[in-house]
């Protein structure tokens, strides 16, 4: 469009004559998509819809766009398969711990809203018993091997 709106023409006459003249000139022939829907028109989307996807699309993880509260109790709810990960009972305390600090720190700060969510404390003693139980039991342990019998006559040599 190199052209202004000329003054006394409504801006929706205007907007149709330059539609028609571009149809004149064939600038909407072989577009792509020319002649199919519209994809996702089909279906109601909201303005939470929209942004889920535009995060994806932008490769960003959607949990990361939760409200402190929140992604405190989502953390909280994939503790047991973080600590799952990990190799010792002593690392699952500490990350139980750690999260149990960060959920007191949050109640200690004020909130926006007197209905923002409040995440709750990790069960430490459960999770490190089901990181216990759901261990691959320990590999027996093989006896040494025995060390070969030296002979009297090889001791001195």
């Amino acid at each position: 469009m190199t052209q202004r709106k000329p003054p006394g023409v409504s801006f929706e006459t205007w907007v149709d004559t330059q539609i028609a003249r571009a149809r004149e000139r064939g600038d909407f022939d072989g577009l792509d998509g020319a002649g199919k829907p519209i994809p996702g028109l089909e279906r109601d989307t909201s303005a939470y819809d929209w942004v889920v996807a535009k995060a994806r699309r932008e490769g960003i993880e959607t949990a990361e766009m939760l409200p402190p509260g929140l992604a405190l109790r989502r953390e909280r709810d994939v503790l047991p398969e973080r600590a799952a990960r990990l190799g010792s009972e002593e690392a699952v305390r500490a990350l139980a711990e750690d999260y149990n600090a960060r959920v007191e720190a949050f109640w200690r700060t004020p909130q926006p809203s007197r209905w923002s969510p409040v995440p709750g404390l990790a069960d430490v003693e459960a999770l490190v018993e089901g990181w216990r139980r759901d261990r691959p039991p320990p590999e027996p342990a093989l006896p040494p091997a025995p060390r070969p019998r030296r002979r009297w006559w090889r001791r001195n040599g």
